[in-house]
């Protein structure tokens, strides 16, 4: 039988970056401008429309300087985290 792991809760991670941009007081521009990534990128990611990649919020966590393990730990909102299971 396979077990498959809860879906990754995309929605926090969205709001993830939404908080810590509002946090900051950054504008699109400044968190593309600290990321390398476009403006555009940035927009559509907090605004639900992609999810980028990998690489995209692995330079999201450096211009916030925010752990990636952090950040993505919301993606387990809702459910444990993988290896919290006591068996």
């Amino acid at each position: 039988m396979t077990i498959l792991p809860p879906d990754p809760d995309l929605e926090a991670l969205r709001l993830e970056l939404a908080r810590l941009r509002a946090v900051r007081k950054w504008s699109y521009d400044e968190v593309a401008a600290r990321s390398g990534l476009a403006r555009r990128t940035v927009i559509e990611i907090e605004q639900g429309r992609t999810i980028g990649t990998l690489r995209t919020w692995h330079a999201l966590a450096h211009a916030f300087d925010t752990p990636l393990d952090e950040l993505f730990s919301t993606l387990c909102r809702g459910h444990d985290l993988p290896g919290s299971a006591q068996d």
